[in-house]
């Protein structure tokens, strides 16, 4: 009997096993599907802006710091703040999706492109008058002058922006968004030997690679456009309507929420660059600060994907109802997460000292890069775990919950503590960046500790109820 018992329950935990197994595999299959294409999407669209950089550091130290100027401040600041009001579309389209609601999809993009391009709008002053602007914060002139002229080029660049933000989510909700995974490519293909061509061949300097940036930007936009207006979102996309502008206050407020919450976490690396811009040699600061900025941001596109793919997946489970499914999936996405982050943690430790010649031929800026190395790797390990949270958070629509911990971890640990261990502590751009680290510990713990508390049931609740109060009919329905 006891022989008997044994076996019974040793082939009870081989099912138990082969059974999650197959859940781990399921769940995994359905966040690929979504994380890779954002993936590919995400590191090729940000690959321009890196190797736009990567062409201008090397016409000249002064442009490589007024376009890091510009890119991690000022454009930095205003896609923080479109990239988190596009973020309401993530959560407003996932959750219609889930609960199979579809064409109410549409009618949530078409909102999004009004907000969204009148927010642009008022934002223009910063890019026309840049150049006053950073030498009233004290930033040298020549330095201030170029970051002016740059400016101009990334107004394009922004307005590209909003459409193709707002399309790849209402893609990725509905998990078509393989397309633009293929256009990011295409994009990246386009921008690399037209850079080339207007700065090399032709001499055109920084004109050309801003220039060859936004015509490679026009490209992705002009294929998102088809695809959707080609007929391959039937379900979703029912043509412009009237509708988009009702109810557009809840979605301003919606918006506004989910702008604040990732405004916090970009304006976070834009103001640590700022504060190494009054370092003793200004221009090396800058440049070595935004180099390794953008290649943490490299590995934070990949993080992105995931982010991605928990909104995604954690607001179609809420549509769906199933709070058991979402809790599953957020453990599935995390330790999938960390497990690359770790992979690039172990290259950026090997590789570190290398980093710096791929974008400046300055030995300063090459050497302050290769010192900032292992503060890289910890931040790419650390970048694979608070996006995760923050994606559940979107597809929830928890933004002001967890903008207030994005206030008190960033601004009231990490720049604070990277100031003193800068200026005080006389660690000059290292300091500020361990105080950056610091901030996102503090991140990844509160998240942690958030998440582990919120009542699911109750979310299923309240996505229920924001699905019924925002209905409604499709021409379709109309009809009959």
């Amino acid at each position: 009997m006891d022989n008997q018992f044994q076996e019974r329950l040793l082939n009870s935990g081989a099912e138990q096993d082969a059974n999650l197994k197959g859940r781990v595999y399921e769940e995994s299959k359905k966040i690929w599907r979504v994380a890779l294409p954002g993936i590919i999407s995400r590191f090729s669209s940000f690959g321009t802006v890196v190797v736009t950089q990567s062409f201008i550091g090397h016409i000249g130290a002064v442009d490589l710091a007024g376009y890091a100027l510009v890119q991690t401040l000022g454009v930095r600041f205003v896609n923080g703040i479109l990239i988190g009001m596009s973020s309401a579309t993530e959560t407003l389209c996932g959750q219609a999706f889930g609960a199979k609601q579809y064409h109410m999809m549409g009618i949530f993009l078409q909102r999004s492109w009004l907000v969204d391009v009148a927010t642009l709008t008022i934002l223009l002053p910063l890019f026309i008058l840049a150049s006053s602007i950073f030498k009233l914060l004290g930033e040298e002139a020549a330095i201030a002058e170029s970051a002016g002229h740059i400016a101009l080029w990334f107004i394009p660049f922004c307005y590209a922006l909003v459409f193709s933000l707002t399309i790849q989510m209402y893609l990725q909700a509905q998990q078509k968004n393989l397309i633009v995974a293929y256009l990011s490519i295409l994009q990246i293909a386009v921008h690399i030997p037209l850079s080339w061509v207007f700065v090399n061949l032709l001499n055109w300097g920084v004109a050309g690679a801003m220039a060859a940036l936004n015509i490679s930007s026009c490209v992705l936009l002009i294929g998102e456009f088809i695809y959707i207006f080609g007929g391959w979102c039937a379900d979703s996309w029912k043509g412009f309507s009237m509708a988009a502008l009702k109810d557009i206050i809840p979605v301003v407020k919606l918006s506004i929420s989910s702008g604040l919450m990732v405004c916090l976490e970009l304006w976070y690396n834009a103001i640590l660059v700022l504060i190494a811009g009054y370092m003793k040699n200004a221009k090396v600061a800058i440049s070595a600060f935004s180099v390794c900025i953008n290649i943490n941001g490299l590995d934070f596109m990949i993080c992105l994907g995931f982010l991605g793919a928990a909104c995604v997946r954690v607001a179609n489970e809420l549509g769906r109802g199933d709070a058991k499914a979402v809790r599953f999936s957020i453990k599935v996405l995390l330790s999938t997460s960390v497990i690359i982050g770790l992979s690039f943690w172990i290259l950026c430790l090997v590789f570190g000292n290398k980093l710096g010649n791929l974008f400046s031929n300055d030995e300063e800026v090459v050497k302050t890069v290769s010192d900032l190395s292992v503060l890289l790797a910890f931040s790419m390990l650390f970048n694979s775990i608070y996006p995760v949270f923050s994606g559940v958070a979107v597809g929830a629509g928890l933004q002001t919950k967890v903008a207030v911990i994005n206030i008190v971890c960033f601004y009231i640990i990490g720049i604070p503590v990277g100031i003193i261990l800068g200026y005080v502590a006389h660690l000059q751009v290292k300091g500020i960046w361990i105080g950056m680290l610091c901030g996102i510990i503090a991140e990844t713990l509160a998240l942690s500790f958030m998440m582990w508390w919120t009542s699911w049931d109750e979310e299923v609740l309240k996505a229920s109820a924001r699905l019924r109060n925002w209905y409604l009919k499709s021409p379709d329905e109309s009809t009959f």
